[in-house]
C-alpha cells in the first residue's frame, strides 16, 4: 500500500510505499532478521579479503553512584546485530563461504541472580537462533578470542572510543578496553595490543555508507517517528498559553510522544519563547511565556531505534502579529523551495543546498525591509547555523563527507573554471537519504536590523526523504503553514491538547 504525504511543504505530494507488517519475523520492531543479515553481508562484501570486524555494545551509563540512565545501545553495534543488551560484542570474519562471513556474538548469557535485578538476558542458544550467529560465547572469552583472530587477519575494522583525556586523533587503547565491558574478569588491558597500527582500520565510515541509504523498513520507522513527533508538536501548540513555563511545554511534548509509543526523546528539547529563541541550543526551558511572544520548539522522539527532528515556531497568543507573520513567511518560503530540491534528479549536495538557503533568505529578508547586502551579517548574525544534517539511528548521522572539504573543493573548481564536479566528493543527495531542512532567522536587538523584528527567532525544520524525482516530508503531520499553525493553536484543526 502507499501513503500520500505533502512532499513540498503543501505545494506537491509524493508517495512512500508501505510493505505489510510481519511482526512474527521481526528481530527488532519493524526490522526483520533478514535485514540485519543483509546489512552484515553488504558490509563484508565491501571490505578487502582477510578482514575482521569488531563492534561492541554501549556500556551502562550512570547518573550517580548506582543510579543508571535508561540504556541505549551503541548505534553501529545495534545496526549490525539488533542485540540490545550491554556487555556484548560481535566479531565478523570475512570468509569464502556462500554467506561471505562468520559471526560470533559475545554476551553475558543467562544469570538468574543478575536477572532478578536487571531483567532477562538472551541465552547463548537463543542468540544463535534469533540473531543468526554462527557461534555465541561468554563475553569473558572476548579478549582471548580477539587476540587469536587478529594474528590471522590482515585488516581489523574497529572503532576506538576516545577518552576524556585524549584527543580524537590519539585515542587511548585503555579507554576502549574499559568501554568494551565492565564484566570481564580476565585481564583485558592487552586485548588490542595484538592489533598493530597498520592492521587497524576505522569501522564507522564503512557502516556509515550503508546507514546513509534507508531501507523501506527504516523509512517506515522514520515516518512513524516523524508522525508521532509531528502530532506532539500540533498538540503542544494547542496546549500552550501565555503565562506557562517553557518547561510545561517540554513535558507535554514528551508526554504525548510517550503515549504514542516513543521510547525516549531523541535529544534534549528546545522550548524557547521570546528572546530565548535567538539561542540556537537553548535548553534551560525555564522562562515564562509572554503574551505577544513567539515560541520556538525544536523537539523529536526516538521510535524503535530511529530519531526524529522537527522545529516549529508559533505565536503564544494563537495569532501571528504582522512582523511575526512577515518573518515567518520569509523563512517558510525559503524552506519550501529548499525541500523541493531534495531529490536525486536535482543532483545537488548539502553544501549547495546551504548556499541556496543563504541566497533565498537574503532575498526574502530584503523584501520585508532588512536591506542586507553581501556582507556577512546574514551568515554571521541572523543565520549562523548549517541548513541540514543526515538523520537516522543517530540524530546527527555522519556520512563521512567533509562538508568543508567539499566546499573548498568546489571553490577550487569554480576558480579553475572547471565545468564538472566529482559528485562523490561533494556528497550528492541519493534516493534513500534522509536529511533535515532547517533554515532559521534570529534577529538581535541591533540597529542594523528593523526594530519591529528585534528579538524574534523563527526556525522551521522538517525531515526529508530524498526520492528519485521528488522528496517526501516525513514530518508533515506537524503544522507549518500559517493558517494551519494558527488553527492548531486555536483548536480549529481538531487537535486536542492531549
Amino acid at each position: 500500500m502507499y501513503v500520500t504525504l505533502p512532499g513540498l511543504g503543501g505545494t506537491g505530494s509524493a508517495q512512500l510505499e508501505f510493505f505489510p507488517v510481519d511482526k512474527q519475523h521481526d528481530l527488532t520492531p519493524g526490522i526483520p532478521a533478514e535485514e540485519y543479515e543483509s546489512r552484515r553481508r553488504s558490509l563484508m562484501e565491501r571490505l578487502p579479503d582477510n578482514s575482521l570486524v569488531v563492534a561492541v555494545a554501549a556500556p551502562v551509563k550512570y547518573m550517580s553512584a548506582n543510579i543508571f540512565y535508561k540504556y541505549r545501545q551503541a548505534s553501529d553495534f545495534w545496526y549490525l546485530t539488533g542485540l540490545e543488551e550491554p556487555d556484548s560484542a560481535v566479531i565478523l570474519e570475512k570468509t569464502s563461504s556462500s554467506k561471505g562471513y562468520r559471526m560470533t556474538i559475545f554476551s553475558s548469557g543467562k544469570d538468574p541472580v543478575k536477572e532478578k535485578w536487571d531483567g532477562a538476558r538472551t541465552s547463548y542458544k537463543d542468540i544463535e537462533t534469533m540473531f543468526q550467529a554462527d557461534n555465541s560465547v561468554p563475553i569473558s572469552t572476548f579478549t582471548s578470542q580477539l587476540k587469536s583472530l587478529v594474528s590471522s587477519h590482515s585488516n581489523v575494522f574497529v572503532d576506538i572510543p576516545t577518552s576524556t583525556t585524549s584527543s580524537r586523533k590519539n585515542p587511548s587503547s585503555r579507554s576502549l578496553l574499559k568501554y568494551l565491558t565492565t564484566s570481564l574478569r580476565s585481564e583485558p588491558e592487552n586485548a588490542l595490543d595484538s592489533i598493530s597500527s597498520f592492521k587497524r582500520r576505522p569501522l564507522a565510515p564503512e557502516v556509515a555508507k550503508l546507514r546513509s541509504l534507508k531501507s523501506p523498513a527504516e523509512q517506515q520507522l522514520m515516518l512513524k517517528a516523524g508522525t508521532i513527533s509531528g502530532r506532539a508538536h500540533a498538540k503542544t501548540m494547542r496546549f500552550a498559553e501565555p503565562g506557562m513555563s517553557e518547561s510545561f511545554l517540554a513535558a507535554h511534548f514528551e508526554y504525548i510522544c510517550s503515549l504514542n509509543g516513543a521510547q525516549r526523546p531523541a535529544y534534549v528539547p528546545v522550548v524557547a519563547s521570546g528572546a530565548n529563541s535567538l539561542i540556537i541550543h537553548y535548553t534551560s526551558n525555564n522562562q515564562v511565556i509572554g503574551e505577544d511572544e513567539l515560541v520556538l520548539i525544536d523537539a523529536g522522539c526516538e521510535y524503535n531505534g530511529y530519531a526524529s527532528d522537527i522545529t516549529r515556531t508559533f505565536p503564544a497568543s494563537g495569532t501571528f502579529s504582522p512582523p511575526q507573520r512577515d518573518l515567518y513567511t520569509a523563512v517558510l518560503d525559503a524552506q519550501r523551495e529548499l525541500v523541493a530540491l531534495c531529490s536525486e534528479a536535482k543532483n545537488i549536495s548539502l553544501h549547495e543546498l546551504h548556499r541556496m538557503s543563504i541566497k533565498l533568505l537574503r532575498q526574502n529578508l530584503n523584501q520585508i525591509g532588512f536591506n542586507l547586502g553581501f556582507e556577512n551579517d546574514l551568515e554571521r548574525v541572523l543565520y549562523p547555523h548549517y541548513l541540514s544534517h543526515p538523520i537516522g539511528i543517530d540524530l546527527h548521522e555522519s556520512t563521512y563527507i567533509d562538508r568543508n572539504a567539499a566546499y573548498v573543493f568546489s571553490l577550487v573548481l569554480f576558480c579553475s573554471r572547471l565545468l564538472t564536479v566529482d559528485s562523490h566528493l561533494v556528497g550528492r543527495l541519493k534516493q534513500g537519504n534522509v536529511i533535515t531542512i532547517e533554515p532559521g532567522v534570529y534577529v538581535p536587538p541591533s540597529t542594523n536590523f528593523p526594530k519591529h523584528f528585534h528579538n524574534l527567532g523563527v526556525r522551521i525544520e522538517d525531515e526529508v526523504l530524498v526520492g528519485e524525482d521528488a522528496p517526501i516530508v516525513l514530518t508533515a503531520s506537524a503544522p507549518k503553514e500559517i493558517e494551519d499553525v494558527e488553527g492548531a493553536c486555536q483548536g480549529r484543526l481538531g487537535f486536542e491538547a492531549y
